[in-house]
């Protein structure tokens, strides 16, 4: 497993084992949205801010996200669906890993969705994904979220910290999940999975103090960090929220002090 923990070394901080990912695979999903057309400058802006990486599909790498700026670290995204599907929560696999390794991936991800009618097919995906990874030495991020009839309030600590679980049973490195909604019950899911877990960011939020205080409360929980898109990459200035939702994972910052850096414009040196 040496290749795996070199490839984490350049996704998360070798001491805290914390990251900042700013997810960019919407394009897939819903098309071409707002902060994604240009993905070169997007990228640019993320890794200005003192992002640990950017996920995305084949298209990210293949048209250069790295032409110019910061380096920085690429997970590509092995699993899709679009928002045109009847039913948007069929994950299928539309990659593999020895592709990313060619392409020059730091790691891959995956997306599961249970409670969905076909989770079955998408558990058996991450574990095939996942047998592949350890073969390879390649890090596994797995995006796991709580989505079907039975499923009453996808952010339910009982639901968010099974999804966690079943993520680092079947052999993930790091696992994405919703935030719960405090810390008390996000250190549920914490204490619960044996990997680190990163919260997700969800539908734009209305002012970026709710973006941040989400951040911090999955800090003091125990969390690792974040995968955050539209609340980073729609922002009013990308560069600046993504330097202060850094400051929260990798230096313990305040809110009040993150959102200093915002209306200040001060980055992450």
């Amino acid at each position: 497993m040496i290749g795996k923990k070199v490839r984490l070394e350049r996704l998360m901080d070798r001491e805290k084992m914390r990251t900042v990912i700013v997810p960019m695979d919407h394009g897939v999903s819903v098309g071409p949205i707002a902060g994604l057309i240009d993905m070169g400058a997007s990228v640019n802006a993320v890794a200005d801010g003192g992002a640990n990486a950017v996920l995305g599909h084949l298209g990210l790498p293949l048209h250069g996200h790295r032409g110019y700026g910061k380096d920085i670290g690429l997970i590509l995204h092995l699993s899709a669906s679009t928002s045109l599907n009847p039913d948007p929560n069929d994950k299928v696999l539309v990659s593999n890993v020895e592709r990313s390794i060619k392409m020059g991936a730091d790691g891959v991800s995956i997306h599961c969705n249970l409670g969905a009618k076909h989770e079955s097919k998408m558990l058996e995906a991450l574990g095939q994904v996942s047998l592949a990874c350890m073969d390879w030495g390649m890090p596994l991020l797995a995006m796991m979220y709580c989505r079907g009839e039975k499923i009453k309030n996808e952010y339910d600590v009982k639901f968010v910290k099974h999804a966690a679980r079943v993520a680092s049973e079947l052999g993930a490195d790091i696992v994405k999940v919703n935030y719960t909604g405090s810390p008390d019950t996000f250190r549920e899911v914490v204490e619960g999975s044996s990997i680190p877990v990163v919260i997700a960011g969800g539908e734009k939020m209305t002012t970026v103090a709710q973006v941040l205080t989400m951040v911090k409360g999955s800090i003091d929980a125990g969390g690792a960090g974040v995968s955050i898109g539209r609340n980073v990459f729609q922002a009013a200035d990308t560069t600046r929220i993504t330097a202060a939702i850094s400051a929260i994972v990798h230096r313990n910052a305040s809110v009040k002090d993150a959102m200093d850096i915002v209306k200040s414009g001060a980055k992450k040196k």
